[in-house]
């Protein structure tokens, strides 16, 4: 089931790096950089404007994969990474979409358990790649009974 997902992707959403959501993000994880928040030191820097934190794609939205049923109980959240290209800029548009980038089995204390990689990237209005994020969620043999996988 999980293999046969590896290659899919959802369609692109449109996201919105807001001021005010980057804001309320920057507070919220405890890091007010003046780069994030104040516009001034952000029209100063060598970007021309704010930008967002690292970590702010998380809370953009990157559609549905069809044909993907992942449960919403007993996953385990493995690793996550993020790679730039360049920061994300307040005002911007970024059009996100998530993809399945691979699904593999391993023996382990717990028993048989899936590692199934999934990445969340956004690129700009002309297509080029602004981040790419990859998480890594472990299934363990009880839950991939329950779905019969």
């Amino acid at each position: 089931m999980f293999q046969d997902a590896v290659g899919l992707k959802s369609e692109k959403i449109k996201n919105t790096v807001e001021r005010g959501a980057v804001k309320k993000f920057a507070e919220s994880i405890g890091d007010v950089h003046p780069l994030y928040v104040d516009e001034s030191y952000g029209k100063d820097s060598r970007f021309g404007k704010n930008i967002a934190p690292p970590t702010f794609p998380r809370t953009f939205d990157y559609g549905t994969i069809k044909d993907l049923h992942l449960p919403n109980v007993g996953l385990i959240h493995g690793e996550q990474r993020y790679h730039y290209k360049r920061p994300l800029l307040v005002g911007e548009d970024v059009y996100c979409y998530a993809e399945v980038k691979s699904y593999a089995e391993k023996d382990g204390k717990s028993g048989n358990m899936g590692f199934l990689t999934l990445a969340n990237n956004g690129v700009d209005e002309n297509g080029e790649i602004v981040f790419e994020s990859t998480s890594t969620v472990i299934i363990s043999e009880t839950v991939r009974r329950k779905l019969n996988v």
